[in-house]
């Protein structure tokens, strides 16, 4: 495992890279790389805020927990938590309630009903109204959830 300090100018391209999430990292930052298994983790202040998944920068679950407006909202039924916090895909039946403005693509935040706490980060397969619409199926393709490798580390 590696790890090193990004300077100025390096975290200036990341924030670029960053414009179309919604984060910024400040100037008064420290921010650190963490290279291990192929995989890159940003680090902003000794806290997992990115990595990277086929080079596009994904936010990380214990970031969102901090930002919770970041992403766009799924949410999710108490019967679904336990499959998504192993790994599954989100299933429309388990869907609860669906923030408008969500693109096929679109990176979004999968949250349970009762506290509304984060539990995963996706891609949504589908819009806000084919989600709505569909009765069975996949609906979000999980990148990350709670208790995966990312999570533990």
């Amino acid at each position: 495992m590696a790890r090193h300090r990004l300077r100025k100018s390096d975290i200036k391209a990341l924030n670029d890279r960053l414009s179309g999430i919604g984060i910024e990292i400040s100037k008064k930052d420290e921010v650190d790389l963490l290279e291990a298994d192929n995989e890159r983790t940003y680090l902003v202040n000794g806290e997992p805020w990115l990595f990277e998944l086929d080079g596009s920068p994904i936010p990380h679950l214990r970031m969102l927990q901090t930002r919770p407006g970041l992403l766009k909202r799924v949410t999710v039924d108490r019967g679904a938590v336990k499959f998504i916090a192993k790994g599954a895909d989100v299933m429309r039946p388990g869907i609860v309630a669906v923030e408008d403005g969500i693109a096929p693509g679109q990176l979004v935040t999968v949250v349970e009903e009762t506290h509304g706490k984060p539990l995963a980060v996706g891609k949504a397969l589908l819009d806000t109204a084919s989600i709505l619409s569909a009765d069975a199926g996949k609906t979000i393709r999980t990148i990350h959830w709670v208790g995966d490798k990312r999570w533990e580390a």
